[in-house]
């Protein structure tokens, strides 16, 4: 049976983007017109994936009301000839199952993941960070395409890199493939934000993963680093040092990472996904040229 299953992290505090933050979960912030954790769920749900594991924390409840089905809204809508917006709605009707557990304890992503271990039970599971967007309106397919290379390969975990700049190394995990990155290529280490003249390629971890079950034996085991946290890079070390398969694979260079972690990157996602909207995209533009020819 292929993986229908993914862990979402959603349990971090946000503090780059207070005061957006302090009364509203960072993966419900508005990107375009929707959530970035709604583009992130649709994504997956494009991908075959119909089980959701969200991995929450203090302040996280928003996430769960907006994946509820609300009937009173429907009603409404429907009583005050608002139909039109159920459309907006229609992601509700997919048909996904959602979970919820609690990372009681901020210590790490490694450590959010092993929270969802009881709901996993013994499964090859999709890991997706909640707060990252692939693609313009999540439209990727690239968890499909790893979840097919992570079966016909036996492989025992699939990661997807994206190719940054080199200054920017020293802010992600980064692959030291064994050889040639054309098409999906095994990784002999992984080294998490390296200073820049150390680090083995400017391929780096792309927020989407694929595990065998046995990832979570490594999680166990593996220690604390700074701030206390377990740090999932660590696990993944651990197990390519222990002989295991791990793969990677490129994204598409139509299939950008947004990573909403920042301002910086949340106003280019929150632009750039804008002026996508065939609706309002073509207006906003004009009205932005106009906003930049103010600046000139």
């Amino acid at each position: 049976m292929s993986i229908d299953l993914a862990v979402v992290p959603v349990a971090g505090r946000g503090t780059r983007l207070l005061p957006l933050t302090k009364s509203q979960p960072k993966e419900m912030l508005a990107v375009g017109k929707e959530p970035v954790v709604q583009y992130v769920a649709e994504e997956l749900y494009r991908c075959d994936i119909h089980r959701l594991v969200f991995v929450t924390g203090p302040g996280k409840t928003a996430i769960e009301n907006h994946f509820d089905i609300d009937g009173e809204l429907i009603t409404h809508l429907r009583e005050t000839g608002k139909e039109e917006f159920l459309q907006d709605l229609a992601f509700e009707r997919d048909q996904l199952e959602f979970f919820y557990t609690r990372q009681r304890r901020q210590l790490g992503l490694g450590h959010a993941i092993l929270c969802a271990q009881p709901l996993v039970d013994g499964q090859n599971f999709v890991v997706a960070l909640g707060d990252s967007i692939i693609g313009v309106n999540g439209q990727s397919q690239i968890v499909k395409l790893m979840i097919h290379e992570f079966e016909s390969s036996q492989a025992d975990a699939v990661i997807a890199f994206e190719e940054v700049d080199r200054e920017e190394v020293v802010h992600y995990g980064i692959a030291k493939p064994c050889n040639k990155t054309d098409g999906f290529f095994e990784l002999s280490d992984l080294v998490e934000k390296p200073p820049v003249d150390e680090a083995p390629s400017q391929l780096a971890v792309a927020a989407r993963y694929v595990f065998n079950s046995k990832i979570f034996d490594y999680l166990e085991h593996t220690e604390p680093g700074k701030n206390g946290e377990i740090q999932l890079t660590d696990a993944i070390r651990t197990l390519i040092a222990d002989g295991g398969k791990v793969l990677g694979v490129r994204l598409p260079t139509n299939e950008k990472r947004f990573d909403i972690g920042s301002f910086e990157r949340y106003f280019e996602a929150f632009i750039e996904f804008a002026m996508a909207d065939p609706k309002y995209g073509p207006q906003l533009r004009k009205v932005t040229e106009k906003i930049l020819e103010s600046y000139i």
